[in-house]
């Protein structure tokens, strides 16, 4: 009797002194670099948002934040990457509503987008924009999808890969206006924005602070926001509802994911660290500046959003027939 409660005392004491170790790897965290993880390729919406965000978290928590750019597959590989690493808190991923849309675009997901994550904030949205090179004889969305009626299966679209936003807005559009647009693949929306600007393809609808900088530079023309009120960043550009196709919106959305497991403490901290962060005025107002609207949620927010992304996102495949595998 005396070796078993002497056996108990033992573990009992190696479990609490793991806790102890744990909770103050928790509280002097962070103590090196944090990998953050950018489920795309340079240059994309993802990636400008990640940027910006980035350097202001580093001086608040006094360790840098390394990008880590893992693009493919609609931004399931850097997620999948994210899923699997340690939960120590030294790896964060850049959520987005692409990975909330592959929960029904892939049959064979290799991570659980719920199980295998815990939301830590919402960091912004980015209303998409409906833009077109200025070869094209439209100013409107109206137009648009006049000549694309009149003119099936001619007008491409740069798209990304099966699953991204690129891709499933477009599809949306396509399905909702009735008309018949080719897609043009692209391996994200930077080589995407790049191939309408030099005319390689006509339409395209992404991130606005993607498309404004060559909309005011008359490199595209901005048709309408994919939101059902203005931006503050351009004023005099119409709905899409206003433009000729009401009840179309489309937006990605930027949050900040890390492995399930991470300890509490840690991801409470990210959460303050992040949120405050893109709640200062000299953010926040970048971000507005570029159509970007910044948000900064709670954790138990983010992660009811989430959800509710995830069932609007399966609506939307089972519309536009979409599928990856």
């Amino acid at each position: 009797m005396k070796s078993i409660r002497g056996l108990f005392a033992v573990t009992l004491c190696g479990a609490l002194l793991g806790l102890c170790e744990a909770e103050s790897r928790a509280q002097n965290y962070p103590a090196k670099p944090v990998r953050f993880i950018v489920p795309f390729a340079p240059g994309g919406g993802a990636d400008t948002t990640a940027r910006l965000i980035a350097p202001r978290v580093s001086e608040r928590v006094r360790q840098q934040l390394v990008i880590d750019n893992r693009g493919g597959a609609g931004g399931t590989i850097g997620a999948g990457l994210a899923a699997r690493a340690v939960p120590d808190g030294y790896t964060i991923v850049l959520g987005t509503a692409n990975l909330a849309a592959s929960v029904s675009l892939f049959d064979k997901l290799t991570f659980d987008p719920l199980k295998d994550f815990a939301a830590v904030t919402l960091l912004a949205k980015a209303p998409s924009v409906i833009a077109v090179h200025p070869s094209l004889p439209v100013k409107s969305v109206k137009q648009l999808i006049a000549l694309a009626r009149a003119n099936p299966g001619t007008i491409n679209y740069a798209g990304g890969t099966v699953g991204s936003l690129l891709h499933l807005d477009a599809e949306y559009f396509k399905t909702l206006a009735k008309v018949d647009l080719v897609r043009v693949p692209y391996n994200s929306s930077g080589p995407s924005m790049i191939g309408v600007v030099s005319g390689e393809a006509a339409v395209v609808i992404a991130p606005a602070l993607l498309v404004l900088p060559h909309a005011r530079n008359g490199r595209l023309r901005a048709l309408a926001i994919a939101t059902n009120q203005r931006s503050p960043a351009q004023p005099d550009l119409a709905t899409v509802g206003e433009s000729g196709l009401p009840g179309y919106e489309a937006a990605q959305w930027y949050g900040i994911l890390v492995p399930a497991g991470t300890p509490e403490l840690i991801v409470s901290r990210l959460n303050s660290e992040f949120m405050q962060a893109v709640q200062t005025p000299e953010l926040a107002s970048r971000l507005r500046s570029e159509a970007t609207i910044p948000i900064g949620s709670t954790r138990d927010e983010f992660t009811m959003y989430f959800r509710d992304e995830i069932a609007k996102w399966a609506r939307v495949v089972k519309i536009s027939g979409g599928r990856a595998y």
